[in-house]
């Protein structure tokens, strides 16, 4: 069966061409998928017979809402995907001032293993497809009756872990015949997959690259992110300036502030000393509280803010938001699996 979802409009055109299909079809299936049609019998201007021709060749991928949290605090939506196969993704939607950001999933678990994420306790179980990647954006749109207008790559896993796919999803909702976000409303953010960077920077995607820093310094980089021994972060640093370079881009350091293991004003330094000659903006990060995690956030975030501040950083805290629903990724996936293996809910 052939997911009509994951193509391009090009490879839908010539699908319905090999199918004896004239090439306009395919843009008014494009248009269809893009608008949410969860069935062909939904495509109306489309004949009888090439919508059950569709239906024994393909298939639309369609989400379902496993779980659906309303924050009370500031109206952030957190959903719970059941994809078909029966896993699970998790997606949140935003409210800002400039406009509604919807965070989205690239992988079912993940494998990288940062020690303060709830995303990677399960693991990786397989990645997402264009389309799956997609519907996020989608049915939150419809479910919510909210314009997504921005888009994070910062769900559950490592969109450099599945660049192909993520780079397909970018020119299907990037489309100005589908829901037409342009790139410069796009963040991905990475662990620090230095192949996926430099591949990137190659692109010159207008994108906005962010890197999940988290330590300036190899030792205890390696102590919370395990990727850090695959991709040491002088060498991230050192694609980071290499990227800018290429793209003119400014890239946004996340920066998850851990009590007593990477607040520390040397750190700060460190983090100044590496970034120079390059612009870049350090995100900081309030930690959540994962469970099964021994670190607990910071209580020095605004020392940390000032000190970079002080080298000509600019930093800035990130607002939390969602906090009485779970909203830290891979939290509400977790809860959900745990309550699925005692028999107390269906995922």
């Amino acid at each position: 069966m052939i997911d009509l979802k994951s193509m391009t409009l090009e490879e839908i055109t010539d699908t319905l061409r090999d199918m004896g299909e004239p090439a306009f079809r395919g843009k008014q299936v494009f248009t269809w998928l893009h608008k949410g049609a969860v069935s062909f019998d939904e495509m109306s201007n489309l004949s009888k017979s090439l919508r059950e021709k569709l239906a024994k060749t393909c298939f639309i991928t369609a989400p379902k809402v496993a779980r659906k949290q309303v924050s009370q605090q500031d109206g952030t939506i957190k959903y719970l995907w059941e994809l078909q196969d029966g896993n699970c993704i998790e997606s949140v939607l935003m409210r800002y001032h400039h406009g509604n950001t919807v965070c989205i999933s690239s992988q079912v678990g993940c494998r990288m293993g940062c020690a303060f994420c709830a995303s990677t306790i399960a693991g990786k179980v397989r990645d997402l497809t264009p389309a799956e990647m997609l519907d996020q954006v989608l049915f939150t749109q419809l479910d919510s009756g909210l314009d997504i207008s921005n888009i994070v790559l910062m769900g559950i896993g490592e969109p450099m872990d599945n660049l192909d796919t993520v780079l397909k999803f970018l020119q299907l909702v990037n489309h100005p015949d589908g829901m037409n976000i342009g790139m410069r409303h796009i963040s991905l953010s990475t662990c620090g997959v230095i192949p996926g960077i430099r591949r990137l920077a190659e692109l010159k995607t207008q994108l906005t690259l962010s890197v999940s820093l988290h330590a300036p310094d190899g030792e205890t980089r390696s102590r919370i992110m395990p990727v850090n021994r695959a991709y040491p972060v002088e060498d991230l640093f050192a694609a980071c300036h290499d990227y800018f370079k290429k793209t003119g881009r400014r890239i946004s350091f996340e920066y998850a502030m851990i009590d007593g293991v990477n607040d520390q004003d040397w750190q700060a330094d460190l983090i100044a000393a590496k970034l120079k000659g390059m612009p870049g903006h350090v995100n900081l990060i309030p930690l959540n509280d994962v469970v099964e995690s021994p670190f607990k956030p910071s209580k020095r975030i605004a020392a940390f803010q000032r000190r970079l501040e002080s080298h000509g950083i600019t930093a800035t805290v990130r607002r939390s938001l969602g906090g009485d629903i779970d909203a830290s990724c891979g939290q509400l996936r977790r809860k959900a699996m745990e309550e699925a293996k005692k028999g107390e809910k269906p995922l």
